[in-house]
């Protein structure tokens, strides 16, 4: 079995709440906060799952921003990475989960495997920096307005990536 590690940062607890759905439908995955995340915290999992909620211009949360630099920094050759993210599709239509941005930028030169994009079909908004090639550069959620499609999303990504 891999070991599944689930990295989140939270500020009201939405991306938290998501985080810990997500592991209830992985056998012994474990739920981490970003601002617990060390090098040798993430290189002990095989697959790893980063999550953010969007703020502001569609920044990352605060304890990303520490997260980010130490994950830039480690090898992460053999792993299999991917994003999660929660946004609001109408009061930010323009920058809807533009956190899976940075997130992305973090992890892209690390050796490991990136999954889970999520095509952007289902979704309504107009503009988002976690849109490369018309795919989310992973889970995109919206638990304002959207909440009615959050489990079968989450369900789909993890089918769509055998985990």
């Amino acid at each position: 079995m891999k070991k599944t590690g689930i990295f989140f940062g939270s500020t009201t607890g939405t991306c938290e709440d998501i985080a810990n759905r997500i592991a209830k439908k992985i056998e012994g995955a474990d739920v981490i906060s970003a601002s617990e995340l060390t090098a040798d915290s993430v290189k002990q999992y095989d697959v790893i799952l980063l999550g953010s909620s969007t703020w502001g211009d569609g920044e990352l949360q605060d304890d990303w921003f520490d997260a980010c630099d130490k994950i830039k920094g480690t090898d992460l050759s053999g792993k299999t990475v991917a994003l999660f993210c929660v946004g609001d599709c109408q009061a930010y239509s323009d920058t809807f989960c533009g956190a899976l941005a940075p997130l992305y930028e973090a992890v892209k030169d690390s050796g490991a495997k990136i999954v889970g994009q999520v095509n952007t079909d289902d979704y309504s908004f107009s503009s988002s920096e976690g849109v490369k090639d018309g795919m989310f550069l992973g889970l995109a959620l919206d638990e304002n307005n959207e909440s009615d499609k959050t489990d079968n999303r989450i369900s789909n990504w993890l089918a769509a990536m055998n985990l």
